[in-house]
């Protein structure tokens, strides 16, 4: 095994420090402008001041190259590995428009991942391009409200082949990003094989054009509450919607060995942006906390908060460096051996940010929980993120299957 070298290299040096700069100075500012801005009504549609905002600091990011860094070992991309992109990813987390300014937001990075790795030319010619430019947005549809989709051999969006084409059944929910009228393309998991097959040659990746006709979107599914518009999480139905057979990634049975290639970055750059997140909730507590008096002593230096914001910060330390090893594990290759990893920050970062986020919120008393600083949203997606990608339990099953599987070997 190669040496473990998790520290900031000296090539991403300038770029991280760039990113920082432009995360704090410049998007996060705008941040809170674009989200003020989201229309009470009508609200799937960018307003021109939206446009403006956001367009306007993608283009500023494309100038100063930087784009597109979640491309790691590619020639499209800077060629970063993945430790070097954590440390990006984080700075990303901070601010809601970070990832996107960057065209490093999902779920279009795990998207473009599947065309870059898994899609034939013709397939990625009227997707891949305009992605990887940031000019069209795109949805993975792989979650069933009638299933338990964290055991995936259960997904039984009906496929079925009719000709030159194949026809799709069923409903898809919880589609991140398909409520955006950006979007145009979405990657849909669905079954193709009977009973007859092993379970994880029953499923197959289709592309789906947005526009198909038979297509539904139903409803915006709601966070706590909130519809998350522009983006959106929504309820999809497919009615005998046929897309030509062309459009199958790789062949039939496939689909798991196309989702765990996708799946694997995804999760673990969520956990980068999640540990983004606790560091500007940990800075807006300690702030609050040296800023505001109550008894005639600032916050600080009351009850336990002390001990408190000392917690914060070492498990965040913690969290990070998991992350990071997790990232390595992923460079080295071997998915397999990463996987282990992968799950283990995939349960500890969204459960860090959340204490950290929910301090801070404490910290800020009444105005925690409300509009007036981002703690309530950081909150409800750090709490979605213990779902997103698998559960907790579904993760914490797998660490505890590679850990016992260890001491078996020990025993034979």
């Amino acid at each position: 095994m190669s040496t473990m070298a998790l520290g900031m290299s000296e090539r991403l040096k300038p770029i991280h420090a760039a990113v920082a700069a432009m995360v704090r100075d410049e998007i996060g500012p705008m941040s809170e402008e674009f989200l003020a801005d989201v229309p009470k009504d009508g609200r799937w549609v960018y307003t021109p001041r939206q446009s403006q905002i956001l367009e306007g600091l993608k283009a500023k990011a494309r100038e100063r190259n930087l784009w597109n860094f979640w491309l790691t070992d590619s020639e499209r991309g800077y060629g970063l590995s993945t430790v070097e992109y954590a440390y990006l990813a984080e700075e990303m987390g901070k601010v809601h428009l970070g990832a996107e300014t960057f065209n490093c937001s999902a779920p279009d990075t795990g998207n473009m991942e599947v065309f870059e790795r898994y899609c034939t030319p013709e397939q990625q010619a009227p997707w891949l391009p305009k992605l990887l430019a940031g000019e069209i947005r795109s949805a993975y549809l792989m979650t069933e409200p009638d299933v338990a989709s964290s055991d995936a051999t259960n997904i039984s969006l009906s496929c079925v082949r009719d000709g030159d084409d194949y026809v799709l059944n069923g409903d898809k929910w919880w589609a991140s990003g398909a409520g955006d009228p950006r979007c145009r393309i979405y990657i849909v998991m669905v079954r193709t094989g009977g009973d007859d097959l092993p379970k994880h040659r029953r499923h197959s990746m289709v592309l789906v054009p947005a526009d198909t006709p038979g297509v539904e979107v139903l409803r915006a599914m709601t966070v706590y509450g909130e519809d998350d518009a522009p983006h959106g999480h929504m309820h999809i139905r497919f009615t005998d919607a046929r897309v030509p057979k062309a459009n199958l990634i790789l062949e039939e049975g496939r689909g798991f060995e196309v989702a765990q290639g996708r799946l694997g970055p995804g999760r673990i750059h969520h956990c980068m942006r999640a540990i983004g997140q606790a560091e500007a909730a940990l800075e807006l507590m300690c702030k609050r906390s040296l800023g505001r008096e109550a008894f005639g002593k600032p916050l600080s230096q009351l009850g336990g908060n002390f001990d408190l914001i000392a917690e914060c910060r070492m498990e965040i330390e913690m969290a990070r460096l998991l992350c990071l090893k997790a990232a390595w594990m992923m460079d080295q290759g071997d998915q397999r051996a990463a996987a282990p990893w992968i799950s283990q920050i995939k349960v500890v970062a969204p459960n860090v940010a959340l204490k950290v986020v929910d301090a801070a919120v404490q910290m800020h008393g009444a105005m925690g929980i409300s509009q007036d600083t981002p703690l309530a949203r950081m909150w409800t997606h750090l709490r979605t993120l213990r779902l997103a990608d698998g559960p907790d339990a579904v993760h914490r099953r797998q660490v505890a299957r590679w850990e016992l599987a260890k001491h078996s070997q020990e025993r034979q």
